[in-house]
């Protein structure tokens, strides 16, 4: 039996300033390092002993792995950072005050871009490739995503890095977004695809999964 730990990164900025943000790369708030320190412990208090950790390319999520490893005393561990469990790219919305575009285009159309499985949000007119990606080979950065997108480009990672660990035995813990998680969770806990918009991941709240041997969820717990 393995076990997977799901962990949102701590408050970022955006967060705290109710801005979409997608691919925009922000940092922790002093609230969000405190986040991560607290998810740590929570996870420190169950003794796992992990094989790897799994991150995005963005800050807010690596800062909150070490500070997540630190108070684990696992350091020491791989981690891997993909662009594939980035968060979900919000396009033309990112960099925008919530509030403002709600009251630009109304809050039911804006739930419908935050919270559907297949809605696009309005897309960037170009991006320009950041160096970050460039090992993933180019035009890797999406003009924008709805959370179906997301999910399938998040998948790949799940059956190539992440379930082959689990079935050798190795405890694996994933520090993400909030979008990538609850694409993950819709696959692990087979959440329909219109019940996917009432699935919430908390900032700095772990999420342990137990697994048997063929990865049959045996046990889910918030920690």
């Amino acid at each position: 039996m393995a076990t997977l730990v799901v962990l949102r990164h701590g408050e970022s900025t955006a967060n705290r300033d109710n801005i979409f943000t997608g691919w925009n790369d922000v940092p922790l708030t002093a609230k969000g390092r405190q986040q991560a320190a607290k998810a740590g412990q929570l996870v420190a208090e169950t003794h796992l002993q992990f094989g790897r950790l799994h991150t995005s390319m963005l800050q807010r999520a690596i800062v909150t792995s070490n500070i997540v490893l630190e108070r684990l005393d696992q350091l020491f561990i791989p981690v891997e950072k993909s662009w594939r469990l980035n968060e979900r790219h919000y396009g033309a919305l990112r960099g925008q005050n919530k509030d403002a575009v709600k009251a630009a285009v109304g809050e039911r159309q804006v739930k419908i871009w935050r919270r559907s499985f297949e809605t696009v949000p309005p897309l960037l007119d170009h991006v320009t490739q950041d160096r970050r990606y460039d090992k993933f080979g180019p035009h890797i950065e999406p003009r924008g995503e709805s959370l179906e997108m997301a999910y399938h480009r998040l998948m790949p990672y799940w059956t190539d890095e992440i379930a082959p660990r689990l079935l050798d035995g190795q405890n694996q813990l994933v520090v993400a977004h909030g979008s990538t998680l609850r694409a993950l969770i819709k696959y692990l806990d087979d959440v329909p695809d219109e019940q996917i918009s009432q699935v919430e991941v908390a900032n700095g709240e772990p999420i342990r999964y137990d697994f048997d041997d063929r990865l049959r969820i045996q046990n889910k717990i918030v920690l």
